[in-house]
């Protein structure tokens, strides 16, 4: 897809029709990786994104249950205090 460089005060930017800002789900800032010859513009995420309804999934599953126990046979908790 080919775009025009617009002028914006005293810098220059791209202009992304409502269609692709719609598609790719981009806000109010986007992620810009600088690659040789290439840049990639791409929606930014928020770490932990989707963790709150994963965790919702996994406790609705039964998933969300300790692997190991968080406290061992041999440990005393008295002596951390």
């Amino acid at each position: 897809m080919e775009v025009s460089i617009v002028q914006i005060g005293n810098s220059k930017g791209l202009r992304l029709s409502k269609t692709v800002l719609d598609k790719y789900k981009i806000r109010d800032t986007v992620e810009m990786i600088l690659e040789e010859e290439q840049i990639v513009i791409r929606a930014s995420t928020k770490p932990r994104q989707g963790w709150d309804e994963a965790f919702k999934i996994m406790n609705a599953n039964g998933d969300d249950q300790l692997l190991m126990n968080d406290i061992f046979d041999d440990e005393n908790p008295e002596e951390w205090k």
